[in-house]
């Protein structure tokens, strides 16, 4: 009763039928007629409005990673030989800024229409496709009518990879020799046997000769390499990681036309810490280190150290779904795994805490001959009130490396240049404990 034309018809209808019952003249004969006519064809019309239309919607890839443009086809097939004269495609996804919201005209019957939606990634994270909402009704816009198609698709967003031109990257205290009797999942110089094949193993691991005497595949097992290991640590407990309001982000539509904007990292400290350490994973899985990654949030999830690009891939799909909803302290990651990590091995600690157990964390490792580095995010930048200015200035007394990241800098620029101030001191830093055990 909102919709004003047709309150005005019921209120001519109404009018008619009293002049009927008062004098029953012709005016109101034809009023009443009239406005009967004209609501009753509106609602028959918007009831048969979105009869046999087939709403298809199609994505080239159901992965991708911030800063993509995420394209998407809408298909529109009227099945029916009545034409449409309106159709309002409304998109549902809980996708930001999702686009594909679009008012179609003059759909004939039998016919088709499609056309692209383009939406770009700025969060990462799963979103589903859909659902989808078709809105007709009649020429008259008294009466609408709505139909619901949901979509079981879901499109996964990496996160953001940053183009990181150095960082300090230690060559460990064993960079070769004997092998450490534990299976490696990648090629490694040091063979150990052979297998019959399962399903999933890659096709160069099969040794052919093997294969043959054997009447069946075999294929050749590795033991891990005892050089030095990368792994990331990143903390995402509870109620350490802060947000400030974001501003309005800019949209497909903004910038069609125009230069493309640079994508600027959320003011986050738990997107700002997953960004680097996407970041960081990347840059040393391309020069073939073994990366390791560590957290909860929620999950408690390890990913052993790998040098593979199928690596990178685990990594970024856990980086994904990463959220700060842990109940572990970054001490109790490090102690779990401490005594799992290679002697000479690099730990990076990504966290925005100032708490004492950063330094519980930094002294476990040294003492099991593992180099800490941490990436301290300043909480106070983001809108928290954890003390890491003197966290940092603790930890830099002790020769820890300490890479300090605040709200809004350029994390790339940030990153490489740290590597650049300690390039001089990684030697000498880098080739000991850098943290004394009895401090």
């Amino acid at each position: 009763m909102r919709n004003p034309a047709r309150l005005l018809l019921l209120l001519l209808f109404a009018i008619g039928l009293a002049g009927l019952a008062l004098n029953g003249a012709t005016l109101y004969v034809r009023l009443v007629y009239l406005s009967g006519l004209l609501l009753g064809a509106a609602w028959l019309w918007t009831r048969l409005s979105l009869r046999n239309l087939r709403l298809v919607r199609l994505a080239r890839s159901l992965r991708a990673s911030v800063g993509d443009v995420f394209e998407e086809n809408f298909e529109i097939h009227n099945q029916s030989r009545l034409p449409r004269l309106w159709i309002e495609v409304e998109n549902r996804s809980n996708l930001p800024q999702a686009a594909g919201s679009r008012l179609l005209t003059n759909l004939g019957g039998k016919q088709n229409r499609s056309y692209l939606a383009r939406t770009w990634l700025t969060r990462r994270g799963v979103y589903q496709l859909g659902p989808t909402t078709l809105a007709s009704g009649d020429p008259f816009g008294l009466f609408t009518v709505k139909r619901k198609f949901h979509q079981a698709d879901a499109l996964l967003v990496l996160p953001l990879i940053l183009p990181i031109s150095e960082f300090p990257s230690p060559a460990g205290l064993l960079p070769g020799g004997k092998a450490m009797r534990q299976k490696a999942l990648e090629i490694t110089p040091h063979a150990s046997g052979l297998r019959e094949y399962t399903h999933g193993d890659p096709i160069k691991r099969i040794h052919w000769p093997s294969s043959a005497r054997r009447g069946k595949l075999m294929v050749k097992e590795f033991e891990q390499d005892p050089q030095a290991e990368i792994w990331l640590f990143l903390d995402a407990q509870v109620g350490l990681h802060h947000e400030l309001p974001a501003s309005r982000p800019t949209s497909w539509h903004d910038w069609t036309l125009q230069r493309r904007p640079e994508l600027s990292v959320p003011p986050s400290s738990l997107e700002y810490a997953i960004t680097v350490t996407a970041s960081l994973a990347h840059y040393f899985i391309a020069r073939r280190r073994s990366v390791g990654f560590v957290t909860e949030g929620p999950a408690y999830t390890v990913i052993p150290a790998e040098r593979s690009q199928r690596q990178e891939a685990k990594l970024l799909e856990t980086l994904a779904f990463v959220q700060a909803e842990g109940q572990l302290p970054l001490v109790s990651l490090v102690d779990a795994l401490a005594p799992r990590m290679p002697r000479g091995s690099s730990a990076f600690l990504i966290t925005p805490s100032g708490r004492q157990d950063v330094l519980l964390a930094v002294k476990n490792l040294a003492r099991r001959g593992v180099r800490p580095l941490v990436i301290l995010l300043m909480s106070q930048t983001f809108g928290g009130h954890e003390h890491t200015e003197a966290l940092a200035e603790t930890l830099a007394q002790r020769a820890v490396p300490v890479c300090k990241i605040s709200n809004g800098e350029t994390l790339a620029e940030t990153l490489s240049q740290f590597a650049a101030q300690n390039r001089i001191t990684e030697n000498s830093a880098w080739q000991r404990p850098a943290f004394n055990p009895s401090t």
